[in-house]
């Protein structure tokens, strides 16, 4: 038996969270210098506070501005065919890290909780190297606008007419993630009126009924870049959607199977295909099922999610008897197909994993049991294809009360005094203690109770694999967390750290140390309920990293290189500059200037690309990294066994800041 033992779950308060700490999670920021998000609608209702997350990289000592080119996208390898190795071999490992406010995880027994919560990753990839023109390519944008959207007026429009509004509305420098088309299949298609929205009256679209942009928790039907506001509340969605799941982190695993079977990656699900006067299909309809879709002369099509195309098989047999990489292939109509009625080869997705949540404690934005932040090892995808992907992670955290069964309630349940049906929870209900007429009011929203929060990651590329003497090499991936700032400026972000701060690998294994800053994190006004300010060395405003080896944790110098291990005893692999044939002195002068140098000395690197990053050549590099980049692509290293310390020479500030990590090698 699971109990509950707290009746509400301070659903009033206006700003509950979760925020993603690496990948830096956006909370629908850009290159804000306020500590204050300029547009919480800008791409994705996040429900967080107006403080959170972190600014989109850039790739040099200066802010990207308007140029979209100088902005710095992560870039983490893709796994090899690990599905064709054993013991883990081929795998590339990323680490998520979030923070949630109000308490997840934990066997209701034995170490009970106060709500109910599941948390849901998933990603979205598309191929890179579509045109800066193309108006559906995957981008942070350069501008904190949210793209626009004109509104259908008439379900029999033509699609040529809706493409001349597309146009019209997508900007192409602004953010985009869901496509303009989904937006417009959700405002057009019914809301799911099976489900349960207390005494919430949701809105009706202008085409004169409920569409799936209204719900319980967006009862007037506020729109959030392209994004789906039924689909975002709910999991597993009914529909055809363009996330594909990676974990669902229940507080209660013997949900697992059912959250696993009905995943859009091994489920395919129901939509209403209709035509337009010239036979062309059109993107929307209003029907949200099979009976209501034949009855109006549509077509009700099943359509398959997938990890990407297949397109060099052309017909059934080749597709399905398939191996490429050690992956299922499917015949099958996909999601985003432009006909509904033309199979294609489809790379099938695994099955999502499932496990219990993380525990944390409610009000509280910290770490679980372990002294963690609640975490999840994502093995990133391998692609057959070999192409670079360029996508976005999303987390969803929903809360849930037991107020109500949350499972078995449904519309039935709706307030309708006309047929005497009262809500089970009702807004700020008064309730009696005894004391006569002196009720005492419960702070309870029903358009929070229960709730789902998101945040979301900026764009990063999924790329292939360097060619390895090792195919079946693991790779970790090593970064940066946290922002500008002391405790209480960034927070609900954090302070600079490692991540993971503490890695185990193996000496077969390699790492791939990678990092990204901001030069806008100023932290200034409007700062909202928080306090402005960016304390911190260096430039204001600017985000700085680099990697030194110290001797000990408890100390705070560097260790001279005549005296350091960590750097003899790393093998380089790969490194963005291209040059791997590197001396041990000239890779701890890369780390440690955070790639603004390559080489000391021309000899060492006499190719005409790196003598503008020599120390013979270029200008001094500032002692607090002022003119460094504040990103940097890194190398893949592999370590001998050992046990290595570093530090950031800059943001570790004894009493202020601990920047400090270690990699133990087996």
């Amino acid at each position: 038996m699971f109990r509950f033992t707290c009746l509400l779950l301070a659903v009033t308060c206006a700003y509950c969270d979760v925020y993603f700490h690496n990948p830096r999670g956006s909370n629908n920021r850009l290159n804000e210098k306020s500590a204050n998000r300029n547009n919480a609608d800008r791409v994705f209702d996040s429900q967080n506070n107006n403080r959170g997350g972190y600014n989109v990289g850039d790739k040099t000592d200066k802010p990207a501005g308007n140029d979209e080119t100088k902005q710095y996208q992560m870039k983490y390898f893709q796994s090899a065919e690990w599905k064709t190795m054993t013991n883990d071999q081929g795998k590339s490992f990323l680490t998520a890290e979030w923070t949630n406010q109000h308490g997840c995880g934990g066997n209701e027994d034995t170490d009970p909780h106060k709500q109910n919560c599941n948390i849901v990753l998933q990603f979205m990839c598309q191929d890179d190297g579509l045109q800066p023109g193309d108006k559906d390519r995957v981008r942070d944008g350069t501008t904190t606008n949210t793209q626009d959207y004109t509104k259908l007026n008439k379900l029999d429009e033509t699609v040529s007419r809706r493409k001349s509004v597309k146009n019209g509305n997508v900007k192409q420098n602004r953010v985009l993630q869901e496509s303009w088309e989904w937006y417009e299949k959700c405002y057009a298609r019914e809301r799911n009126k099976g489900l349960f929205t207390a005494d919430q009256k949701l809105r009706n679209n202008n085409l004169g009924y409920s569409g799936a942009i209204y719900t319980r928790q967006n009862p007037n039907g506020n729109r959030r870049g392209y994004e789906c506001p039924e689909e975002r509340d709910h999991y597993p969605y009914w529909h055809p959607s363009p996330w594909k799941d990676i974990a669902i982190l229940p507080v209660n695993v013997s949900e697992c199977q059912y959250y696993k079977s009905n995943s859009f990656n091994v489920k395919p699900y129901g939509e209403c295909i209709e035509y337009d006067s010239a036979g062309v299909r059109r993107h929307w309809s209003r029907w949200n099922n099979k009976t209501g879709c034949e009855g109006n002369g549509g077509d009700w099509v099943e359509l398959y999610n997938y990890l990407e195309k297949a397109p060099g098989y052309t017909t059934k047999t080749p597709c399905e008897t398939a191996k490429d990489g050690g992956h299922k292939h499917i015949w099958a109509i996909p999601y985003d197909s432009l006909d509904a009625k033309n199979k294609e080869c489809l790379v099938a997705l695994d099955e999502p994993d499932c496990k219990e949540a993380p525990w944390t404690r409610s009000n509280h934005l910290g770490n679980s049991h372990d002294g963690l932040a609640s975490n999840y090892t994502w093995v990133l995808p391998h692609f057959p294809s070999g192409k670079t992907k360029n996508c976005v992670l999303r987390i969803r955290y929903n809360i849930s009360t037991d107020d109500y069964d949350p499972a078995n309630t449904n519309a039935s349940h709706n307030k309708n005094l006309g047929k005497g049906i009262k809500s089970p929870v009702q807004q700020n209900p008064y309730v009696e203690i005894g004391a006569g007429h002196s009720p005492l009011r419960l702070a309870i929203n029903t358009a929070q109770f229960g709730r789902t929060f998101q945040d979301r990651s900026h764009m990063f590329q999924l790329v292939p694999r360097p060619t390895l003497n090792n195919p079946g090499a693991k790779i970790y991936n090593l970064n940066v967390r946290g922002k500008r700032g002391n405790i209480v400026q960034v927070y609900p972000a954090v302070e600079y750290d490692f991540f993971p701060n503490n890695l185990n690998v193996t000496d077969n294994d390699l790492v791939h140390i990678q990092w990204t800053g901001s030069n806008t994190h100023n932290n200034g006004n409007p700062a909202g309920d928080g306090q402005a300010g960016d304390a911190g060395e260096g430039t204001r405003g600017t985000d700085r990293n680099n990697m030194v080896q110290i001797n000990d944790l408890t100390e705070n110098f560097p260790t001279p290189f005549e005296h350091s291990s960590m750097w003899d005893n790393a093998e380089i692999v790969w490194i963005y500059h291209g040059k791997t044939a590197v001396s041990a002195k000239n890779l701890a002068l890369n780390m440690a200037s955070s790639g603004f140098y390559r080489c000391a000395k021309r000899a060492e690197c006499p190719e005409q690309v790196h003598r503008p990053y020599l120390v013979e050549n270029n200008p001094k590099l500032n002692n607090l990294l002022n003119n460094a980049p504040a990103s940097y692509e890194g190398a893949l290293l592999k370590f001998k066994k050992g046990k290595y310390h570093y530090m950031c020479t800059r943001n570790n500030n004894f009493t202020n800041r601990s920047q400090k990590a270690t990699i133990i090698v087996l």
